[in-house]
Formats: C-alpha cells, sequence, structure tokens
C-alpha cells in the first residue's frame, strides 16, 4: 500500500515541503515542490496537446522508482497519445533533471474503470454508472446504510453527488466522505 504524508522540514533555515512515500515498510522522500514542479511541466505539454492530466504518481515498484501519469482528452486516449506525451515529458525531464537517480516514465490512460476525483470529473460523467465507497456507512433514501454504492450519477453541485442506485432507491453522498469514487464499465 503507498501512503503519502506531506511534511514541512527545515532544511538550512529554511522551512522545505517534503513528500514521504511509504511504500512495503520502506521510506522514500521527494521534495514536494520536485512533485508540484513535474507537474506544472506535464500540464504544460499537455495543455497544447488539449489532454487533460488525470493523476501522478511517484512510487517504488521492485527495485525502480515509476513515475507514472494518467491523462485523458475528448473522445478518449490511445496508444499514439501516450507516445508522444512519454516522448515530449522525457526530453523536458532528462533537461530539467528534477528527479535523481534512474526512474521509469509510464503514460497511460486512466482507463475503464477512470477514478472520479475532482468535481469536473462528476460533472463531466453525469448519466454514467459509477461505484462509491465511503469512509463510513452512511443511508440511502430508503434508509439502508452502506459504505458501497453503485448506481447513475445523476448530479452533482459541488459538495454532493446524487445518485440512483441500481436496486431503485436514490442516494446522496457528502463529497467528504468519497473514499473512492470511479466509472464502472457498462456492458
Amino acid at each position: 500500500m503507498l501512503v503519502k504524508k506531506n511534511n514541512l522540514c527545515s532544511l538550512k533555515g529554511e522551512l522545505v515541503r517534503l513528500a514521504f512515500f511509504v511504500f512495503k515498510g520502506f521510506i522514500f522522500m521527494l521534495n514536494a515542490s520536485v512533485l508540484d514542479k513535474i507537474k506544472e511541466v506535464a500540464e504544460g505539454i499537455l495543455a497544447s496537446m488539449d489532454i487533460e492530466l488525470v493523476e501522478l504518481e511517484y512510487t517504488r515498484e521492485g527495485r525502480q522508482m515509476v513515475l507514472r501519469l494518467y491523462i485523458d482528452k475528448v473522445g478518449g486516449i490511445d496508444l499514439d497519445d501516450c507516445a508522444s506525451v512519454s516522448r515530449e515529458l522525457s526530453a523536458v525531464l532528462d533537461v530539467e533533471d528534477l528527479i535523481e537517480g534512474k526512474f521509469t516514465l509510464e503514460v497511460s490512460s486512466p482507463g475503464l474503470n477512470r477514478l472520479l476525483k475532482k468535481g469536473a470529473d462528476y460533472e463531466k460523467n453525469i448519466g454514467r454508472l459509477i461505484k462509491v465507497k465511503t469512509f463510513e456507512a452512511i443511508p440511502d433514501a430508503a434508509g439502508n446504510k452502506r459504505k458501497t454504492f453503485l448506481g447513475t450519477l445523476l448530479d452533482f453541485n459541488g459538495n454532493l453527488i446524487k445518485m440512483k442506485l441500481q436496486e431503485g432507491q436514490m442516494a446522496e453522498i457528502p463529497l467528504n466522505m468519497v473514499a473512492k469514487a470511479n466509472l464502472e464499465f457498462e456492458f
């Protein structure tokens, strides 16, 4: 399991925000401003291609570090998009030398079960089948307490997800109660 914690540390009298990554008992550290810079560089490249950065990960897999970008655009991402972004970003990262040591760069689409993280993710997927997991059990409109909700996204107002569940009842889920939400593939 990957856990990220942001902390402020003092480095030669200056406060520096560090990102700590805990993976299988090992702790990895990358200055959070470096991650912010990588994100800024990636978003600049993607904007020129009309592509959105969905998620950015930096993690250890086996013996190597992996910088992974999930990207999307209207109409979906194809292999050529991933290859173009990979070439462009790789060239910039080589010149900027933002990450010490060796790492693998991976560029991918978010997949069929795309995570919903930002308000815009919910807004553009109204009418689609989604699955929402909450931190604690909350009741649906029928009074059934549950932590997992599967149904059609009807509305999103910035703080509240409104769904029609597959069983037929309605559910309203406060955004601050969402542990994970993603699209579900419909057959």
